[in-house]
This record gives structure tokens, C-alpha cells and sequence, in this order.
């Protein structure tokens, strides 16, 4: 069976981000499926295009067994939300052209993941013309997070994304959603057919996590870092408007006393003014980093002592697992959970970690003051997480999950 993949963020073989599908890819590849993605020119740490698709708009990759095609994205992505909603749209005219003209060989099934929730009109006509069934997975509840955020308030727009919403959803053969708040809004909300709704979550890479607790030397790193005496936070991911992490700085301000540090990788139309916002602050006790690869994260949080999700206070955001949460969790490390609902509810579940109230410093700097006198919780939450993730989590055991579910749609 040949699966063809779009997604506009699947990542390079050194590329930083959410590394979901470069692993059920890989895994699905390994077990005699043939793999092809229509991916986007991912940018390099500069947030540029990186020099080999320079004057290109469409490039052949080969990652292991799996064929990547890399499409032309507007390099305007990255300076403002115009510039985004026209990376979207210029990923979704070059996917659809490389899916009708540039494929080697015809796919059985297409698989496609949101946001950009546009990418689903590639996909409605690739189906119709290649006569394939499509699969739609939701990462993210668009357009609600985009209306709810305020990123979006035009009403025409508003009224034009949930026609396109619903059109992607009724044609779709297949719909998987990564959380269970997700799944009861279809079904409960948007009256979509249960049958027609699965639940593949995101998940931890315990092969990476597992090799790097038995042959990675924390204590080296921190050294290197200049941390060995530091409290270490480790923030990972995307530096965006949804994220807030100006309450992290406010935070780093309160526990200028203390003997903490945040690290704050990833990268993010937000970046630029929290890093001017730090230096106003004067924060001696934030530390920014570039994007680095998955293997890179993990060092990071290992050599931390403490994982922190955050998102802004916003209801739309208590439906959502955070995808670093998982990674925290790999790694045995604790977890600030400054986001409510369902990723709350995960942390509780587990006893992974304690709850913060989202964009509430004051509450974060006493979490945080309750670990610092409690030292021992790191190890109890870290393992706790650690083994809830391996029963309930495992990429592995999920890629082998969403695939059977997959080719049901074709017998």
C-alpha cells in the first residue's frame, strides 16, 4: 500500500519541531508501506529559506525508505500574520500542483494534517482527481483557535473557514483528532459521525528518551551550560502569540532571589520582542535558544530539572495536549502545566507535575518555590510521567494503532 502524506511542517532529517509524523513515517516505512510527503521548504534557524531551495520551488528528498517533496512556501511566513495566512495558501497551491503533476506513482490513501486547516482543499481535490480516499487529522481545532486568540475577527472570514471546516470533514473517509476534548466537539458539536472519528494522540519517542537516560551525561552539560548549581526550566517549543510566554519573563523577574534559570528554546513571530522584553526586564536568569533538533531537545530537558507547558488563558486551549508534554515525560522530568483542561487533567492523572494558573506569575512563582523546597517530587513526578507515558503514549505502539486504522479504509 502507498500512503501520501501531506504536511506543510514535516521536518527535515536536522530540522527542530514536532517530529510526529518523521517517526510513524519512518516506522510505517520499516514495516513494507510505501511512503511518499508532500512537505513544505522548512526554513532554516534564520527563519530563511535554507540555500538549497533557493530559486527552487520543488525538490525530491529521501529520508531512510520514506520519498519527501519538498514545495515552495512564501518566505513572508515568518514576518507577520498576512505573511502567514500567505505561507499557508503558497504551500497549498504547490502541494496541490506537486500532488497532481509531480508524483512518481499514484498513493492508495492520502493522509493530511491541520493546521494549516487549508491544506484540507489540497486534499478534497487530489481525492476527486486521483479517485483515493483522504484521511484528515486535526492537531489543532481551526478555525476556533484562530477566532478564540483573536487572530482572526473578520466575520466573512470567520463564516468562509467553518464552510471550508465542514466541507473537509464531510468529505473526508476518515478523521483523527489528538485529544479526546477534540473527539466529543465532532461528535457532540459539529454532529459528525463517530464512526467516522478516531483517537491517535501524540506520543513520546521512548526509543530517543530510552538511549539518552542510559548514555547521556547530564551533569557534562549543565557544566558546559554554566548551570550545575541552577534550577533549570526548560520551556521547548513555539515562541507565538497562543503561547504566552510573557508570563514566563514575569515569572524569571519574581525569582531573581532564587537560584533559577529558564531555558526557552523554539522560535516564533514573538521571539524578537520577548527577547527585547527580557533585556528591559534586565533578566539575568532567562537563557534564549535556537531551534535545535529533536536528539538536542532531549539533552536540554534531561540536563533540566523541570519541564513547563504554557499556553494563554483561553478556553479554547483546555482542549489541547501540549506536545513538549510528552517529551517531559520521556525524559522523567516534572511538569509545569500552565495550561487547563485536558492537559491539566494529564498531569493530575499522572502525578506528573502540578497545575498552574495560565498568565498568573504569582502563582507560578509559588509552584515553583514548592519544588525548590521539596526536591524530592522531581524524582517521584519524573518517574511517575515517565511510566504513564510508556503504558498510555508509546509512538510505537500508536503508529501501529493509526496505520490499522488506515487501511481499513481500503478493504
Amino acid at each position: 500500500m502507498r500512503i501520501l502524506l501531506l504536511h506543510q511542517y514535516f521536518l527535515e532529517e536536522d530540522g527542530a519541531g514536532g517530529s510526529r509524523f518523521n517517526e510513524f513515517t519512518r516506522l510505517w516505512s520499516e514495516a513494507g508501506y510505501e511512503i511518499d510527503v508532500i512537505a513544505g521548504m522548512m526554513p532554516d534557524h534564520t527563519l530563511k529559506k535554507r540555500p538549497e531551495y533557493k530559486g527552487k520551488y520543488f525538490m525530491w528528498k529521501k529520508h531512510g525508505l520514506v520519498n519527501i517533496l519538498r514545495c515552495h512556501v512564501s518566505e513572508a511566513y515568518n514576518k507577520n500574520f498576512i505573511g502567514r495566512i500567505w505561507g499557508y495558501f503558497s504551500f497549498m497551491v504547490s502541494s496541490l500542483y506537486a500532488g497532481l503533476f509531480k508524483l512518481k506513482n499514484k498513493p492508495d490513501i492520502i493522509l493530511v494534517t491541520s493546521p494549516p486547516l487549508f491544506i484540507g482543499i489540497s486534499a478534497i481535490i487530489l481525492s476527486k482527481f486521483l479517485k483515493v480516499p483522504f484521511v484528515f487529522e486535526i492537531r489543532d481545532l481551526w478555525p476556533e483557535s484562530a477566532v478564540d486568540t483573536g487572530i482572526i475577527s473578520n466575520k466573512f472570514i470567520i463564516k468562509w473557514l467553518y464552510k471550508l471546516e465542514a466541507s473537509i470533514y464531510k468529505k473526508a473517509s476518515l478523521i483523527n483528532v489528538l485529544t479526546p476534548a477534540f473527539q466529543q466537539n465532532l461528535v457532540n458539536k459539529k454532529n459528525i459521525d463517530k464512526n467516522k472519528v478516531i483517537f491517535i494522540p501524540n506520543s513520546a519517542d521512548f526509543d530517543l528518551s530510552d538511549d539518552l537516560l542510559h548514555n547521556f551525561d547530564p551533569i557534562s552539560f549543565r557544566k558546559q551550560h554554566q548551570v550545575e548549581d541552577k534550577f533549570v526550566i526548560t520551556y521547548v517549543g513555539a515562541h507565538g502569540k497562543a503561547n504566552g510566554l510573557h508570563q514566563i519573563l514575569e515569572t524569571a523577574k519574581s525569582l531573581e532571589d532564587t537560584n533559577v534559570v529558564f531555558w526557552l528554546i523554539g522560535k516564533g513571530m514573538y521571539k524578537p520582542q520577548l527577547v527585547e522584553q527580557a533585556k528591559k526586564m534586565d533578566l539575568k536568569n532567562v537563557v534564549f535558544f535556537d531551534p535545535v533538533p529533536k536528539k538536542e531537545v532531549f539533552k536540554f530537558i534531561l540536563a533540566s530539572d523541570i519541564g513547563a507547558s504554557v499556553l494563554l488563558k483561553n478556553d479554547t486551549f483546555k482542549t489541547v495536549y501540549s506536545n513538549k508534554t510528552f517529551d517531559y515525560m520521556a525524559c522523567k522530568k516534572p511538569i509545569l502545566m500552565a495550561i487547563d483542561g485536558i492537559s491539566r487533567d494529564l498531569v493530575e492523572e499522572a502525578n506528573a507535575g502540578v497545575f498552574v494558573e495560565p498568565e498568573n506569575p504569582i502563582d507560578f512563582d509559588n509552584k515553583i518555590r514548592t519544588y525548590l523546597q521539596n526536591k524530592e517530587l522531581l524524582k517521584l513526578q519524573g518517574e511517575a510521567g515517565y511510566q504513564f507515558a510508556k503504558a498510555n503514549f508509546d509512538r510505537t505502539v500508536l503508529s501501529h494503532k493509526y496505520i490499522s486504522e488506515i487501511v481499513k479504509i481500503k478493504k
